[in-house]
């Protein structure tokens, strides 16, 4: 186990050429092996992209800890909250083929729902300005609450609990991060479609751009390259917390990938493969309050956008049963970094963050908020 925070046998994908000569490998290395023993990470991937060409593509340490194996860039690490983009790709898809309407309000696709919902449109969910409570608060997902992890629900039993959620703010007049939100998106994908939202994204997003790795979570199937989340409870390392399959399957954040296929999904955020160029600006447009003044989040649909030192960043993390997930996509600079990391309480936006600087320092900001 000593080798637990080491550089275990890592294979190494990048390109030849130009890209290869500006990389710093060795920098990255020594920079990833020490916020790896800083934070207790057993197993890590990074992804390095130019407008989605592989630059480097790597594993760091190890997929499991009890059987001594170490991570390559092709083993999936589970999405967490960075599979919001995907679902919200997957609505403005559909927004582009006229079958949902941002301005829609939400109760056009639920027949049952409560008076209150009346207000909150489609895009109140995908900015997370909808007023809705969080699902997975502390008290709801107890062994008696509403959405008891451990408690499998049909799609329509966790909609009908939902529903009888208060509504904390009026719509559109404050910003939380609620991923209730994105778990609604998902039922609105199956209402309009028919299908299950996982199966919405794997015909139209992971199959033409070739991402033949990533899918929705899954305990039971046989999943090649699967890597395994931990978390750590006073430095003991501990295998992840089970969950339901219910849980597992949400359009907030469930998902397998690894740092091939993402290289895959930044080139097509490049181009109009997915989506028209207006309808990926929208996404990576502040939403702006009732007040007309940007949300405090700094959110658009599935994304966060800030600027570091003048340069813009489009970003998202994950969390999610012992699993953290980071891209920054520095988009002027036509840089991308993903870091996938499998133990809870680890921090990859830093890290990516941190390797971003050693193409410009100035892509560093000056205090990383995974410190603050």
């Amino acid at each position: 186990m000593k080798n637990w925070h080491g550089l275990a046998l890592a294979t190494v994908m990048a390109l030849s050429g130009a890209h290869a000569a500006t990389v710093p490998t060795q920098k990255i290395d020594q920079y990833v092996a020490a916020q790896m023993k800083e934070q207790h990470i057993p197993g890590l991937e990074v992804g390095i992209y130019r407008k989605g060409q592989v630059v480097l593509a790597k594993g760091y340490g190890l997929a499991s800890v009890e059987l001594n194996v170490p991570v390559r860039p092709e083993m999936v690490f589970q999405s967490g909250s960075m599979g919001k983009q995907f679902t919200a790709t997957a609505i403005m898809m559909l927004v582009e083929e006229g079958k949902v309407n941002l301005e829609d309000s939400i109760t056009k696709y639920f027949d049952h729902a409560p008076k209150s919902w009346q207000a909150i449109k489609i895009k109140n969910l995908l900015s997370h300005t909808s007023g809705l409570g969080e699902y997975e608060s502390e008290e709801r997902t107890s062994p008696f609450g509403l959405f008891n992890l451990r408690q499998d629900l049909t799609e329509a039993q966790m909609l009908e609990r939902m529903e009888t959620m208060t509504i904390d703010f009026a719509p559109g007049e404050k910003w939380r991060y609620t991923n209730t939100n994105y778990v609604l998106l998902g039922f609105v994908v199956h209402k309009v479609t028919g299908q299950f939202y996982g199966d919405f994204l794997a015909q139209r997003v992971f199959k033409p751009l070739g991402m033949t790795a990533t899918r929705i979570i899954s305990d039971s199937e046989i999943i090649p390259n699967r890597t395994v989340g931990y978390e750590l409870e006073n430095g003991v390392l501990h295998n992840q917390a089970w969950v339901s399959p219910t849980y597992n399957s949400t359009a907030d954040g469930a998902m397998y990938f690894n740092v091939l296929d993402l290289a895959k999904w930044d080139g097509a955020l490049y181009g109009e493969q997915l989506l028209k160029r207006s309808s990926l600006e929208r996404m990576w447009t502040v939403f702006p309050l009732n007040d007309g003044k940007a949300n405090p989040g700094n959110y658009g649909f599935g994304w966060d956008i800030y600027a570091i030192h003048g340069h813009k960043i489009i970003e998202h993390g994950g969390a999610w049963q012992g699993f953290r997930s980071h891209i920054a996509r520095y988009v002027d600079d036509g840089l991308t970094v993903v870091v996938l990391s499998n133990v809870g309480p680890s921090k990859p936006g830093k890290i990516a963050h941190g390797i971003a600087g050693f193409f410009d320092p100035a892509l560093t900001p000056d205090v990383d908020p995974d410190d603050e």
